[in-house]
């Protein structure tokens, strides 16, 4: 299982790497607008991948193991996959011209077939993905996933790099139908759909060895129990994504929403080193917590990595906040004034952190239904606090909206688990990893500096000296964590 686990997470943690380095390309390439407009496409996308599924990928992994032959089971997952995503791609096809008019965007019918194609392929294709995990076929499923990467790379290289080119030579090639001759937001969307596509093919052997037969017995089972967990997991996807849906409707009338929303996006983005270790940590830290459910000094193992995590978390924040005078240039000039909720998009993920490590209470127990009325509670938040407060405060509020969000989360799961399920963290240490943390990063900002190499310096002392202060309060010593590293890596050699 772990095995599998890194495997799995390998191929995610890549496709995250990949796209965050795209975003010099997109904020070079495009405008603040058609960022936005590409960002708005994929927040849809992201809620409809988890709407039309209808939760049979985790259906399958349950029916599977109980049915005589498993076949049967993806059978009627693929069939009715088939049915779902063929309607929805082919309503979208007929009516994209209407769609891109009722959005305001005249001419953008090849964007909302894009988007459509998107969709219906991913749907389709996320259960055959899902027969590759039941069948323990991991390395086969990172393979499919790195090609699936690769190829959206290299379309986004050559639509951006390559096309504008062509099409300067050739004004009536017939690509012109299908791509706009200077790059923007349908590059992104195309590059995606042909990546989608290749996947696809790639998985035609595994639909050509499915034998198609329909249950209806089975069929009935398989919705009653996965049609609930995809209403429960669309308040968790909708919390990630509602803001960016709420930009055309709350942005203040004399500001363009896709420019907003471009430039909020791309500030949003640089906080991906914290998403990125958050998202490793739950790779390890599920099975490692599960692993150890039987063990009598569980609780305070548990509380003890609550520890490090929060300490690990505000290094990462100061990292990134010391020297985002540098991290910022990731971004093209016309994308920089939103750099001012990078700090905020941080925080904000520091609590999603915190609130993982604080929802394992309902794993453990089992009692996991307390999942839909937290992540409901902390959607609402996000809801009010957009319509509320974007009209005045433009993108701002998204931002702070996530903060709260996940801090309202984070409070319901600790006082939620107080009761259910207790373990012993200590929240006087927690508070003070925050909260020493958060006063180095105000010194900063607040001392002035005479130039940024200066700056820098400061800064460098001063993260060595939180990760000090880290280490002296749980008592480690950095020699004796490495050597017995080093021995281990001598012995295996």
């Amino acid at each position: 299982m772990a095995g599998e686990s890194a495997i799995y997470g390998l191929s995610t943690i890549i496709a995250r790497i990949v796209n965050f380095f795209f975003v010099p390309l997109y904020t070079r390439m495009l405008s603040p607008a058609d960022y936005g407009m590409a960002t708005m496409f994929l927040a849809y996308i992201a809620i409809l991948q988890v709407a039309l599924t209808l939760g049979l990928e985790t259906g399958c992994f349950r029916f599977a193991g109980k049915h005589e032959q498993a076949g049967k089971v993806f059978s009627n997952a693929l069939a009715t996959m088939a049915i779902v995503c063929s309607l929805f791609f082919i309503s979208t096809a007929l009516f994209s011209n209407q769609l891109a008019s009722f959005a305001g965007r005249e001419g953008f019918g090849i964007a909302i077939i894009y988007f459509g194609a998107i969709v219906a392929i991913d749907c389709f294709t996320a259960i055959l993905f899902a027969r590759l995990r039941y069948e323990h076929k991991a390395m086969k499923f990172a393979v499919f996933k790195t090609i699936k990467i690769v190829v959206e790379l290299s379309a986004n290289l050559l639509l951006f790099f390559v096309m504008p080119a062509y099409f300067a030579k050739h004004t009536h090639s017939v690509l012109l139908h299908l791509i706009s001759a200077t790059p923007d937001f349908t590059y992104m969307l195309c590059a995606i759909f042909l990546s989608c596509l290749i996947a696809f093919l790639l998985l035609i052997p595994d639909i050509l060895r499915t034998r198609f037969s329909f249950n209806a017995a089975l069929w009935k089972q398989m919705m009653l129990y996965s049609l609930p967990l995809m209403i429960a997991g669309i308040p968790g996807v909708a919390n990630d994504f509602i803001d960016r849906v709420l930009f055309p409707y709350c942005i203040p009338k004399e500001l363009l929403w896709e420019e907003q929303l471009g430039i909020y996006q791309a500030g949003a983005k640089l906080a991906v080193l914290m998403i990125l270790f958050v998202q490793l940590f739950r790779y390890a830290a599920e099975p490692f917590f599960f692993g150890e459910e039987k063990n009598k000094n569980a609780p305070k193992l548990y509380a003890e990595v609550m520890n490090h995590f929060t300490a690990f978390c505000m290094c990462i924040f100061l990292f990134v906040m010391f020297y985002i005078d540098g991290i910022g240039l990731f971004l093209g000039k016309d994308f920089r004034t939103g750099l001012n909720i990078v700090p905020v998009m941080l925080g904000a993920n520091v609590l999603l952190g915190l609130t993982f490590n604080l929802s394992m209470w309902y794993k453990l127990s089992g009692k996991t239904q307390f999942a839909l009325y937290i992540t409901s509670a902390g959607l609402l938040v996000t809801v009010l606090v957009n319509v509320l407060f974007m009209p005045r405060y433009g993108y701002h509020a998204a931002a702070w909206g996530h903060f709260f969000s996940y801090l309202l989360m984070a409070v319901l799961s600790a006082r939620m688990g107080a009761k259910h399920y207790p373990i012993p963290y200590n929240w006087t240490r927690v508070i003070a990893y925050i909260f020493v943390g958060a006063a180095l990063y105000f010194t900063s900002i607040i001392v002035p500096f005479p130039n940024v190499w200066i700056k820098w310096t400061v800064c460098t002392i001063l993260l060595v000296a939180y990760a000090a202060f880290w280490l002296r309060l749980e008592k480690l010593n950095l020699l004796n964590i490495i050597r017995p590293l080093i021995k281990n890596k001598q012995s295996n050699t």
